[in-house]
C-alpha cells in the first residue's frame, strides 16, 4: 500500500511517500480502506517532535474516513463494507488504516466520505465548545470567535448561530472573510496587534458574553479584556503560540476561563456515538456544512502541511488516496 512515512523529525519535507505492506487488524480493530484523511495542527506538531511524539519511523495522521475491509477478532459492531470515520486513532496517512473499533463511528448514507473525514476532529471539538455555550450563555448572546475561517472556527460559528447567538468572527485577511461569514453574523478583518482596539471601537469595551480563542498568545490578553463581567472565555488552541501563565488573581470581572479538551467531551463510547450522530444529522439536514477548502493527493501530504503552517488556508484540508 501507499503511505506517508516520517523517518526523521523536522519540516514538512520529511513527509515522504513509501510502499508498505498492508497491515492486519488485531483484536478489537478494523482494517479500513481510506477514503480521506484529515490534516490537523496536531499532525504538524507531531511531525516536528512536539505533542504526542512518536518514535520514528511512523505513519502520521489520526483522523479519517473510509470503508471497512476486514474486522479483527472480538469485534462485533462493524462488518466489511461498513462506512466509518474516526478521530485520535490509526495512522491515517495511508491507503489502508488499522483503527480501533471503539474509536470508529458509523457514517450514515446521507453524509459523504469527505464530509465525514472533515467533521471528526474539528467537528467534535466545535460540538464541545458549543455545548459550553448551551450550558452557560444567555440566548441570544453576543459571542466573539477568533480565527473564524479556520477548521474549528468555521464550524463553531455555524453551531453558535444555530443556537440563536449573534456571532462576530475575526479573520486575519479579507480573503478569509467569505469562509467566516458562512457561520458568523458579522466578520471583522483585523491583525493581532490591533484586534482589541478595533473590536472596542466597533462594539464597545466588555460587550461580549463569550470569547472563543483558538489563536493563543497573540489574542488571549485581548480576549480576557473584551468579555463582560461574569462572561466566558474559552481557550482552545494556540495557532500563534502557547499563552503565558495566567495568575488566577489577575482574572478581571469574575470571568469564567476554561481550556476544554475534546477527549473529555467524548470520554465514553456512548458520548462519542451521541456527538457524532448529532453532527452527521446536522450535515444531513443542511444546518452544518464542513468547509473543505482543499484536497491533496496522499503523496502530496508535505504540501498540505506547508499550507496549514503558513496559516493561509481556511476550513479543512484533506488527503485523498489515488487523487
Amino acid at each position: 500500500m501507499k503511505a506517508i512515512v516520517v523517518s526523521s523529525l523536522g519540516p514538512a519535507e520529511v513527509l515522504k511517500p513509501a510502499e508498505l505492506p498492508d497491515p492486519a487488524p488485531g483484536a478489537g480493530e478494523l482494517l479500513v480502506r481510506l477514503a480521506a484523511a484529515g490534516v490537523n495542527f496536531m499532525d504538524v506538531r507531531q511531525r516536528r517532535g512536539g505533542i504526542l511524539q512518536r518514535p520514528v519511523p511512523f505513519v502520521p495522521g489520526f483522523e479519517g474516513s473510509g470503508t471497512v475491509v476486514e474486522v479483527g477478532p472480538g469485534t462485533s459492531d462493524f462488518s466489511p463494507g461498513d462506512r466509518v470515520a474516526w478521530n485520535m486513532a490509526g495512522s491515517s496517512y495511508a491507503e489502508r488504516v488499522v483503527v480501533r473499533a471503539d474509536a470508529a463511528v458509523p457514517v450514515p448514507d446521507e453524509v459523504d466520505d469527505m464530509a465525514a473525514a472533515a467533521i471528526m476532529t474539528q467537528g467534535l471539538t466545535s460540538h464541545h465548545l458549543a455545548t459550553l455555550a448551551t450550558r452557560l450563555l444567555p440566548r441570544p448572546g453576543r459571542v466573539l470567535v477568533h480565527a473564524a475561517a479556520g477548521g474549528v472556527g468555521s464550524l463553531l460559528t455555524q453551531m453558535l448561530s444555530r443556537q440563536g447567538h449573534h456571532v462576530i468572527g475575526t479573520v486575519s485577511s479579507p480573503a478569509k472573510a467569505p469562509a467566516a461569514s458562512f457561520g458568523a453574523t458579522e466578520v471583522v478583518v483585523t491583525s493581532a496587534p490591533n484586534v482589541e482596539e478595533e473590536l472596542v471601537q466597533r462594539f464597545g469595551e466588555g460587550e461580549f458574553d463569550a470569547v472563543y480563542d483558538g489563536v493563543g498568545a497573540d489574542t488571549i490578553g485581548a480576549s480576557l479584556r473584551l468579555v463582560r463581567r461574569e462572561g466566558l472565555v474559552v481557550y482552545y488552541g494556540q495557532a500563534s503560540g502557547p499563552v503565558p501563565p495566567v495568575d488566577l488573581w489577575d482574572l478581571p470581572k469574575s470571568i469564567l476561563l476554561t481550556k476544554p479538551v475534546v477527549l473529555d467531551h467524548v470520554a465514553t463510547r456512548d458520548r462519542l456515538l451521541g456527538a457524532s450522530r448529532e453532527l452527521f444529522a446536522w450535515i444531513a439536514e443542511g444546518t452544518l456544512t464542513p468547509q473543505v477548502s482543499a484536497t491533496y493527493p496522499l503523496e502530496k501530504a508535505a504540501d498540505a502541511h506547508a499550507a496549514l503552517e503558513s496559516r493561509s488556508s481556511t476550513g479543512k484540508l484533506l488527503l485523498i488516496p489515488g487523487q
